[in-house]
């Protein structure tokens, strides 16, 4: 019998994992049954079969029953901005999957989560066993919280907090830059990102890993090696767009209405190694591919 690997919400991310999958032929699952349940299952890239359903739809928990997958990435997203949207986007919909291994658990499963769900929000250090955002602080944060807890308990979860994903070729932090828009030097607002490629590469590095036996941790920061002020991302994106100093605007705001900077140490420690340390190692590899 083939193994599975289903991607739940399959879109950008599922197609680098599976092409990462692709690149490595020592992989145990290099050649697998890939799944992936998403309500348009034309724009599934090649070598994947479509499930097509919406996740957040309890009806949709007995087809992936039936599927009785051996492993699982998930990538949710919210509903609406607002704390209902998030708990039908993240909460409910774990609740949908956990009634689906209730019978069947998965070997292992990837939920692709947020650094949001931490607390500190003042730009201090965090790691993986830094305290998480409540109800009472972040009702929003608190629902992916949820998530990651309801499939703790029916299934081995890494979840894998990713700070903000870039790398597309026209993304929206290089077009407000090039409008001359950017954000304040003080006061100083840390940020942290991770390129699409790393997420990719680590999913794919985590599925091999639990796949040949070796542990997986509970949960990883997915980030790169520079939390850095936002101000200082974009002033160098701005030199290297080309936008004078005189058509420069300081009237945006952070990315993020809290910040904090995220250690990646556990994600080193997994053996995993980073295809874009920093942000310009990364934004390079966005401008070259927009030409």
């Amino acid at each position: 019998m083939s193994t599975t690997v289903l991607f739940v919400g399959a879109g950008d991310l599922a197609a680098r994992c599976a092409a990462a999958l692709g690149d490595n032929p020592a992989s145990p699952l290099a050649r697998v049954r890939l799944v992936g349940l998403r309500r348009d299952v034309a724009a599934l890239p090649p070598g994947f079969e479509g499930l097509a359903g919406d996740y957040a739809d309890p009806a949709v928990a007995p087809r992936i029953a039936a599927l009785a997958p051996d492993f699982v990435v998930t990538t949710f997203k919210p509903l609406g901005r607002d704390e209902a949207g998030y708990r039908r986007g993240f909460a409910d919909a774990a609740g949908y999957l956990g009634e689906a291994f209730a019978a069947h658990p998965p070997r292992q499963l990837l939920f692709v989560s947020s650094t949001r769900v931490y607390a500190e929000k003042d730009g201090g250090w965090v790691d993986e066993t830094s305290p998480l955002a409540t109800a009472a602080t972040d009702p929003a944060a608190a629902e992916i919280v949820a998530a990651e807890d309801a499939l703790a308990a029916v299934a081995p979860v890494a979840r894998l907090r990713c700070a903000g994903i870039y790398g597309g070729a026209d993304g929206f932090l290089q077009r407000r830059v090039a409008s001359g828009s950017l954000c304040p030097p003080t006061p100083v607002h840390y940020s942290n990102r991770i390129h699409r490629d790393d997420v990719g590469g680590f999913l794919a590095h985590l599925l091999t890993a639990a796949a040949e036996g070796s542990a997986v941790a509970p949960a990883y920061n997915v980030v790169d090696d520079c939390p850095v002020p936002q101000a200082t991302v974009e002033a160098w994106l701005a030199e290297q767009l080309g936008v004078p100093e005189s058509e420069r605007r300081y009237d945006a705001r952070p990315l993020s209405r809290g910040h904090k900077r995220i250690s990646n140490g556990r994600l080193h420690e997994s053996g995993y190694r980073l295809r874009y340390p920093d942000y310009r190692a990364g934004y390079a590899a966005a401008l070259a591919a927009e030409g």
